[in-house]
This record gives C-alpha cells, sequence and structure tokens, in this order.
C-alpha cells in the first residue's frame, strides 16, 4: 500500500503535495469557523472537531479500532491548532497525548486561547507545542505558522528543531495587539519585559 501512496504522490501536482492538511480542535463553533476559514485562506486543507476526544478518535488515538473504510493517506494530518480550553479534554491534555504517540508526536501542534497566561503558555511550550497564540487568531497568525511548517523549520531530518519559541519570546508582540489596554497599562507591561 506505501508503494502505491507513492505512485499516487508521484502523480499529483506539486501544489497538492505542498497543501497542508490542519486538524482545528476548538469546542466553540464559531471559533472553529473562523480558523477553518483562515486556514483555507492560507490554501490548508482543513478538517474540523469539537473536541478533544474527537481529535484522538479522528486521530485514532482513542484505542478504538480504526475505521477500514476510511483512507489513511487522504487522513494525514500535518499540524494541529488545538483551542487550549475545552470541556472534557483541555488543549493541553490533547497536546500532551499527541506528543506520548510515537505515530504523532512530530506533528506541530498550535496552542490557542482568549487568555494571555504566562504559566499556560510556558507549559505548553514546555511539553512540545509549537506556538501558542492568542485569540482572536488573525491570518498574519495563521499565515506565519503555516509558512514555518512548509519551509521545514518545524522539522529538520525528521526530527523537530529545537528553535521553538518561548513564551518570552512571543510576549512583545502579544502585548501590543491587545487592544483593550490604556496606554498606562500597556506601558506597564512593556516595562515587565
Amino acid at each position: 500500500m506505501a508503494a502505491a501512496a507513492d505512485l499516487f504522490i508521484q502523480r499529483l501536482p506539486e501544489v497538492s503535495v505542498r497543501e497542508l492538511h490542519v486538524l482545528a480542535v476548538d469546542d466553540s463553533h464559531v471559533d472553529r469557523k473562523v480558523i477553518e476559514r483562515l486556514l483555507k485562506i492560507s490554501s490548508c486543507k482543513v478538517t474540523v472537531v469539537d473536541s478533544g476526544t474527537r481529535a484522538l478518535q479522528y486521530l485514532g488515538l482513542d484505542g478504538g479500532e480504526k475505521n477500514s473504510s476510511i483512507d489513511f493517506d487522504s487522513m494525514k494530518v500535518n499540524l494541529i491548532m488545538t483551542d487550549y480550553s475545552m470541556p472534557g479534554m483541555t488543549g493541553f491534555e490533547l497536546l500532551k497525548k499527541i506528543k506520548e504517540s510515537s505515530i504523532f508526536r512530530e506533528i506541530p501542534v498550535v496552542v490557542m486561547s482568549s487568555e494571555n497566561i504566562l504559566t499556560r503558555i510556558d507549559s505548553c511550550l514546555e511539553e512540545g507545542a509549537e506556538e501558542f497564540l492568542l485569540k482572536p487568531v488573525k491570518l498574519s497568525d495563521v499565515k506565519r505558522v503555516t509558512d514555518f511548517i512548509m519551509r521545514g523549520e518545524g522539522m529538520k531530518g525528521g526530527k523537530r528543531s529545537q528553535k521553538r519559541r518561548r513564551s518570552d519570546d512571543c510576549i512583545p508582540s502579544l502585548t501590543t495587539e491587545l487592544s483593550p489596554l490604556s496606554p498606562s497599562t500597556l506601558a506597564s507591561k512593556k516595562s515587565k519585559l
């Protein structure tokens, strides 16, 4: 079957081979639609699910048998974007499960949250998240992440690059993007950096 898949991929145009397949996980219907739209604008194939449990089911990590009628090559996921705060299984717990998997640990995971909590950001990055994005996610965020993955900077020779962003690398851009802050609050936050 692998030889057939290789032959199939060789016959595809160059653009199709480079298309990212992103698994987007969010319990909010509105946020799922927003991230799906941003990813499609960025020329990504998108699969959306509403929970960490459903993401594990889609990936076949839920302990159940995979549906044999599903074409595994069409399901190949190149990037997982997950909300942090979800009922049942949080995005952090989903991240841990993915990174514990021998099959899926090399897939880059991006965690998204509307809460700018530094300990949460650090925990996700230490656990192996490629990036932590503050909501609302913007097209520029999605393009930055997808361009990073497409250039192969998230993966080097089958192993993840050690050049992950630390939360303190992200804070200046995140702080300046927070619109409801007063100028004095913004100045005090910048001075703490």
